[in-house]
């Protein structure tokens, strides 16, 4: 689309679509819900000549996200202008595909995250997570605090998406490099457009590296398996995705979940107990509360539509804020606390529809042995801060916290030497 928006020249966002990007701590902005409350379906502005929608219900949620290619679109490439862009920079990805590209797409990846093959990684998840509580140990010796977020929390994702894809060791201090801006929307469009075709660069040479000898990783894998279908620059794009989905959300969540597990002495009791479906009942709780991705992938009406009885426009873009509809309280009763006990929801945290999340038995297995070995391995974890004295980040896609002090067998902050 030769005249589509340039999100190159996208250097703030209007603060009125905000709002879903927002939080009060761990929770969404009080504005956030009264707008669920007033107007589950919610115009934030008209940008570009087209309208943007807020869903913030979960019935209303669940319509959009499970919503017919026929109806809606998620190819973000027909919105916005690809004009002078390389192939490193093209928008794309599972995400932002639509049939039939994204059946293709979906049907390469998901033989990748059966079962029987996600079980072949729990023992190397198993000795990343016990190196990385090693770390924390020898850091928070003589009661000194530890940041939670370098020492454990960002590292763990990072190595096990690295050896997922079959990355070299060697190259993966710069590809971290790469990947820390990917997420932030302070700037608008600009940075995060920029970050991402960096790290599209990075991961489609590494392809190029190993079509001739691929790896025992998921992109040597798909090589093997489909590498006269695949060119270097789609390949490329796939593992682009899964570095998308399974880094920065994991790390996100096993920070924040670290901060409730020390906040809530019975998470902690839970996922010591040594039953499975005690630890289930955490992780899933964990995701349906903290639910640190804060939109689901814009999708755009194909058609005039109407939802929740209001109507949207052809050519308008809705975002649903699923950490929203994952307090509705249509899900049941007082959603706003963190109830480790509760029975599992039918929550958003993954999404919904044919765009779900297709690593999400991943990412469950990697919090389910993560945060249980967490709460075995520091029984007493507390934290060294208050939730207050916190920095989160400010309009990321991705919630998280910049640090977290935590003291790894309770007490106070040692004196410093």
């Amino acid at each position: 689309m030769r005249n589509g928006i340039d999100l190159r020249k996208l250097r703030f966002l209007p603060e009125s679509v905000t709002l879903p990007l927002k939080r009060d701590g761990l929770d969404p902005l009080p504005a956030m819900m009264d707008a669920q409350a007033a107007e589950p379906v919610k115009k934030l502005a008209d940008l570009f000549g087209k309208g943007v929608w807020l869903v913030s219900g979960y019935e209303e949620s669940r319509e959009v996200l499970a919503g017919p290619a026929e109806v809606w679109s998620n190819d973000l490439g027909q919105f916005v202008s690809q004009e002078g862009r390389s192939d490193e920079e093209q928008i794309g990805g599972l995400g932002m595909t639509d049939p039939p590209l994204h059946t293709q797409l979906r049907r390469y990846l998901t033989p990748e995250f059966t079962m029987r093959r996600l079980a072949r990684l729990q023992p190397g998840i198993e000795t990343i997570v016990s190196q990385r509580l090693d770390a924390m140990e020898a850091a928070g010796r003589d009661g000194r605090a530890v940041d939670m977020v370098e020492e454990f929390a960002f590292a763990v994702p990072f190595d096990v998406i690295c050896d997922l894809l079959g990355l070299p060791v060697d190259d993966r201090a710069r590809f971290l490099e790469l990947g820390v801006a990917r997420f932030d929307l302070t700037g608008g469009g600009a940075g995060a457009f920029g970050a991402a075709a960096h790290t599209r660069e990075f991961l489609i040479n590494a392809v190029r590296e190993q079509r001739g000898n691929p790896g025992d990783g998921l992109i040597g894998a798909l090589l093997t398996e489909h590498g006269d279908e695949l060119d270097d620059v789609t390949l490329g794009g796939i593992a682009d995705g899964v570095f998308l989905g399974g880094y920065e959300t994991s790390a996100s969540m096993l920070a924040l979940g670290a901060y409730l597990i020390a906040t809530t002495p019975k998470a902690g009791e839970m996922l010591r107990s040594e039953d499975a479906e005690q630890v289930n009942k955490v992780v899933e709780e964990l995701l349906r509360h903290l639910c640190v991705v804060q939109l689901a992938f814009l999708r755009f009406a194909r058609t005039d539509v109407e939802i929740g009885g209001v109507l949207i426009k052809e050519g308008d873009a809705v975002g649903v804020s699923l950490l929203a509809a994952n307090r509705d309280p249509v899900l049941g009763e007082d959603l706003g606390d963190f109830d480790p006990d509760r029975d599992p929801t039918r929550h958003l945290a993954f999404g919904w529809g044919m765009h779900r999340c297709v690593g999400a038995e991943l990412a469950r297995m990697e919090l389910r042995t993560a945060l249980r070995m967490l709460a075995e391995r520091f029984p007493d974890l507390a934290m060294a801060a208050d939730i207050s004295d916190l920095e989160f980040r400010k309009l990321s896609a991705v919630y998280g916290v910049e640090a977290l002090p935590v003291l790894t067998h309770g007490g106070r902050v040692a004196a410093p030497a």
